[in-house]
């Protein structure tokens, strides 16, 4: 049966909105539910999607987002926080979600996790997404989980940050140069999502996600700031100082760039199991070279001149 009336959780972000607009393309009617309605208006105009102001972490809340719904996905992450951030985001939501599924009687639900989700990690992320991981395998709904390397594409947090710091930067100093990573883009993520939301093969199944070469973080970094027409000399930093950087970073306002948590991460390598990787066929996804698609925003084309996009691509 094809599943039409479709719960997105943090549909709004990065990853979401990819996958909203194929699932509106498709002809699903969509809801997503957002802390802040105004700033997901680049959903609110698609024609079959609905964004509605809502606490995702009320169970009334949830109760009333899946009446009547045909699937939920998702999408709620966080790369920064304390250890009760991380569990209320990855783990109790989950489980908060997938109970409120069955109450609602809504039996499919797509779970996106994290390469290297380890509920004995190194890092609060990595065992957050491991016990959110658990949670979604003990619902006893039809669940499949996603487990993505770092995602690419316009407006991501990780080519773009270290684009963005080659503009001011006459040295990249980094941690952890040498920490393998394996980025897929966000549409290649997108797809498989919607491709496996109907797709009986991917029930009760879990699927590594990474894109077609593994590079170490030094060579994405140098990658990034020659794409933005920036390079720049990339220098390891020794732990001991990056972590007195980290927590310089943490301390400031905003967002931080880099997390002591985001440090205990790369203590392991970010690549699928299997090398090479090929992604598997139920997911209907071919993967795209980060060299093809991430020159087009690194170098602020917008995404949206298809045109310019085909002449980069091309070298016309």
């Amino acid at each position: 049966m094809k599943l039409t009336n479709i719960v997105v959780f943090g549909g709004s972000g990065f990853v979401g909105s990819a996958i909203v607009a194929r699932l509106v393309e498709r002809g699903c009617r969509v809801l997503v539910p957002a802390r802040r309605r105004d700033k997901a208006k680049h959903l609110i105009l698609l024609p079959t999607c609905e964004v509605v102001d809502a606490d995702i972490h009320d169970d009334a809340t949830l109760d009333s987002v899946l009446a009547g719904r045909d699937a939920a996905i998702n999408l709620v992450g966080i790369l920064h926080g304390s250890q009760a951030d991380f569990t209320r985001a990855h783990a109790e939501l989950p489980r908060r979600i997938a109970a409120a599924c069955a109450r609602a009687g809504v039996k499919r639900l797509v779970h996106m996790s994290a390469l290297g989700a380890d509920p004995n990690g190194p890092s609060m992320y990595q065992r957050s997404k491991g016990a959110g991981e658990a949670a979604v395998r003990a619902s006893g709904l039809a669940w499949t989980i996603l487990q993505p390397s770092v995602i690419f594409g316009a407006g991501d947090q990780f080519l773009n940050m270290f684009a963005k710091l080659a503009r001011v930067a006459p040295v990249l100093p980094i941690a952890g140069a040498d920490v393998k990573f394996q980025p897929i883009w966000v549409e290649d993520v997108a797809a498989a999502f919607v491709n496996a939301l109907d797709n009986p093969a991917t029930v009760d199944q879990s699927y590594e996600l990474g894109g077609p070469k593994v590079y170490t973080l030094r060579e994405l970094v140098r990658f990034a700031a020659a794409a933005a027409g920036h390079p720049r000399p990339v220098v390891n930093m020794p732990a001991g100082l990056a972590r007195v950087q980290a927590r310089l970073m943490e301390l400031a306002p905003g967002d931080p760039l880099m997390s002591r948590d985001n440090l205990d991460s790369m203590q392991r390598d970010n690549i699928t199991s299997t090398q090479p990787f090929a992604p598997a066929p139920e997911l209907g996804i071919a993967l795209s070279p980060m060299e093809a698609e991430a020159p087009l925003y690194l170098a602020d084309i917008r995404a949206r001149d298809r045109y310019g996009a085909y002449r980069a691509r091309t070298r016309r």
